[in-house]
């Protein structure tokens, strides 16, 4: 990688990290920042690095920072996540996801010539998970319901791993045939020998951290080290075993959490349970970390080079995706809810693509499909579409949707919205 485009990111580090607090409430976004200055050191700009030898560079970087914030988000639910949020988070993810990934199939279909019955679903999979962090202001905004802000941040931190079985099936069929592994054997793979590993580290992760504290023999950084290598762990594990590295990472952190928080036998023993935000808080910081000099690189690497040579049908696609491929299956899942159509049309909007998209659409443009560089292109065009759209907006529908819950909370105060009034921490 070139030197002045080492410059460059850690300069964008060091002045988003001066102005991250101004700018939260602007509508420039962390993301668009690293994104926009990835674009000025790519191939449409001083041409700083070069998409071809500095794929790999790309690809370990985003790999990294998703297994990292796969591990932190799984770590940090709760299934009482899904209770106290009531209804909202178990419809977005049973009946929204699925119905997302259906209708992105779908509507593939006419405007992706080319793409075969499987690589239109790898598309529509690939474009299904969501990423809080590109509309943060959606999920921080204190005026917002706390119903609503705790739903999409449970939503985003589950549905791409939950998305992370049909990824692997999707890529499997579209490699059949193709000298790539076939459904069977991915799902034996990816899917089970992933999840036991994942199952594995995870919990003696966290027993051997639960068996320090109770000792008093872990100090608080190297709490934080331990959590860190058992994501590592998992991920080179199932990559070794030539199964999903991703599945390993995530399904970890579930083990990870439950297991840490695990009350122990002994009622008098110690710990009574611990919170693994507090082991994992050096994880997640770090995930953020790359995920911000993933968007960077993304913007020169992959998104500058499509701009070059961009069709409309991917920009068609990326629209409608971000728009009646999220917030249809959302008002479908909503449906009964008793939330009133503004918040629906909220909830509906803030699906943005991110980190998981461009990590899948990585994966799939290298396994050579036959139509890789279609797909490539179809997701780097609605993730930047994404970083654009969501980030400018938040601040603004923030506003205006925080103003008419306060207003229609004045002559209803019993409004669905309001459930969780009595527990207004946003998680």
């Amino acid at each position: 990688m070139n030197g002045w485009a080492v410059v460059v990111a850690g300069g964008a580090v060091v002045g988003y990290g001066v102005l991250s607090r101004r700018l939260s409430t602007t509508v420039v976004s962390g993301p668009l920042v690293f994104m926009l200055c990835g674009l000025a050191i790519g191939p449409l700009g001083l041409d700083l690095l070069d998409p071809a030898r500095d794929l790999e560079v790309t690809r370990a970087l985003l790999e990294g920072a998703l297994v990292l914030l796969l591990f932190s988000d799984a770590a940090g639910i709760r299934a009482g996540d899904l209770r106290r949020e009531e209804f909202l988070p178990l419809r977005l993810l049973a009946v929204g996801l699925p119905a997302t990934m259906a209708l992105g199939w779908l509507v593939a279909w006419p405007l992706l010539p080319g793409l075969g019955v499987w690589e239109l679903a790898l598309v529509a999979v690939v474009l299904a998970p969501t990423d809080a962090a590109l509309g943060q202001q959606a999920v921080s905004d204190k005026r917002v319901p706390a119903l609503v802000r705790g739903g999409l941040s449970v939503e985003s931190g589950l549905n791409d791993g939950l998305a992370l079985p049909f990824f692997v099936l999707a890529l499997a069929a579209a490699g059949e045939g193709h000298g790539h592994p076939g459904i069977a054997e991915t799902f034996l793979r990816a899917l089970l020998l992933s999840s036991a590993i994942g199952i594995a580290a995870g919990r003696s992760g966290a027993s051997l951290l639960r068996w320090s504290l109770s000792r008093g023999w872990s100090s608080s950084d190297w709490q934080q080290f331990l959590a860190l290598a058992v994501p590592v762990i998992a991920y080179a594990v199932c990559v070794s075993a030539e199964g999903s590295g991703f599945i390993g990472a995530w399904v970890a952190g579930l083990a990870f959490g439950i297991q840490l928080r695990r009350a122990p036998a002994d009622r008098d023993a110690r710990p009574r349970g611990v919170e693994p935000e507090e082991s994992t808080r050096f994880t997640e910081r770090l995930g953020l970390l790359l995920s911000s000099l993933s968007f960077l690189v993304f913007g020169a690497v992959i998104l500058g080079p499509v701009l070059q040579h961009l069709t409309w049908r991917p920009v068609v696609y990326g629209l409608i995706s971000l728009t009646v491929v999220r917030m249809l299956p959302v008002a479908i899942a909503l449906a009964g809810s008793g939330l009133r159509p503004a918040s629906v049309a909220y909830i509906g909007w803030f699906g943005p693509r991110g980190l998981a998209s461009l990590v899948f659409g990585l994966i799939a443009f290298e396994e050579h499909l036959p139509g890789g560089a279609l797909t490539s292109e179809v997701v780097a065009v609605t993730v930047g579409l994404s970083i654009l759209l969501h980030g400018a907006t938040a601040p603004y529908l923030g506003n205006r949707y925080g103003a008419w819950f306060t207003r229609r909370l004045r002559d209803e105060p019993n409004l669905r919205e309001n459930a969780l009034a009595q527990d207004d921490t946003p998680r």
